[in-house]
């Protein structure tokens, strides 16, 4: 397993040095221009050239992108475009861990009760509750989220007045209730669909009628075999789940106004503040690397007949 660890982990330079050219190289070749951005619209040519030149944006492509490959290396991701005197690493750095807080929440809520409702649909397949279940993890799946946060905007704000409408106050907070329930709503019932599907399919194994066949408790089955067996295929949403967590929630993140990784990614695009779009790029390649890898640690803990 540590081989298989090191083999996985030596391909992430190589995978970040090929994202990380993709994206200069649709930075610089993109349109618009972040030193007429910087200086509004009003701007004459000879400012905006001379602009550029001290942004370093008049030299040779392969020098630019060989500068920031040096930079990044050292773990400086250079200086915002549009914020002057901020560094990408501190914007993303204050931006990240917010919308981590907040996707972290709306992930608890789903596993906390897509789980229990899966297994209960599985068991109760065919019956009103198995349909009843069902249909309502479909509705809270298709519900947008520009209709769910209005919504709770309006009757936990406006009409009973027991939680606030926007800010930001940290994990614990009475703030990222309606936030989390927002995000959290259809991943619940994505993983009710799929314990649901993944239980189904337990149940009809041999070793579900043996355990059965000993006398063992429904509980006892439940906790032994269905569960750890049915985890496999949620695990894997789950880490992509994780992986996006340092994407932010633009929609989400505006509708209640928090200061969320999402947001100043929007509003890095139409800055054309491109090295914070190239810090957010890296992170969340480096993200979905790791989660990916944990997710396939995760496989050998919950079914030991899985080996790499």
């Amino acid at each position: 397993m540590a081989v298989y660890i090191v083999k996985r982990l030596t391909w992430l330079p190589f995978l970040l040095l090929a994202v990380s050219f993709i994206t200069f190289v649709l930075g610089f070749y993109g349109p618009g221009d972040p030193a007429q951005v910087r200086l509004g619209a009003r701007a004459t040519p000879e400012s905006v050239a001379r602009v550029r030149d001290q942004m370093g944006l008049n030299r040779p492509f392969f020098i630019q992108y060989g500068d920031y490959v040096q930079k990044a290396v050292r773990g400086d991701l250079g200086d915002s475009y549009a914020r002057d005197g901020h560094t990408v690493i501190e914007i993303i750095g204050r931006k990240v861990g917010v919308s981590a807080q907040l996707g972290l929440a709306a992930i608890a809520l789903s596993l906390s009760l897509g789980l229990p409702l899966g297994l209960i649909a599985a068991y109760k397949q065919g019956t009103w509750i198995d349909t009843a279940l069902v249909s309502l993890a479909l509705f809270f799946y298709a519900t947008p989220v520009f209709i769910t946060a209005p919504f709770l905007i309006l009757t936990f704000s406006l009409q009973l007045g027991i939680l606030p409408t926007s800010g930001w106050g940290g994990l614990l907070s009475p703030q990222i209730i309606m936030p989390a329930l927002v995000l959290g709503l259809p991943g619940v019932a994505g993983v009710t669909r799929l314990t649901r599907a993944s239980a189904i399919e337990v149940l009809s194994q041999d070793y579900i009628r043996t355990a059965k066949a000993k006398g063992l408790s429904n509980i006892l089955i439940q906790r032994r075999h269905v569960l750890p067996n049915a985890l496999i295929p949620i695990i894997t949403v789950l880490g992509l789940s994780l992986a996006t967590l340092v994407e932010g929630a633009f929609i989400t993140e505006t509708l209640f106004g928090i200061p969320g990784i999402g947001r100043t990614a929007v509003e890095s695009i139409f800055l054309r503040d491109y090295p914070v779009i190239m810090g957010l790029v890296l992170i969340v390649a480096v993200a979905f690397v790791l989660t990916n890898l944990l997710v396939d640690i995760l496989y050998t803990l919950l079914d030991p007949r899985i080996r790499y």
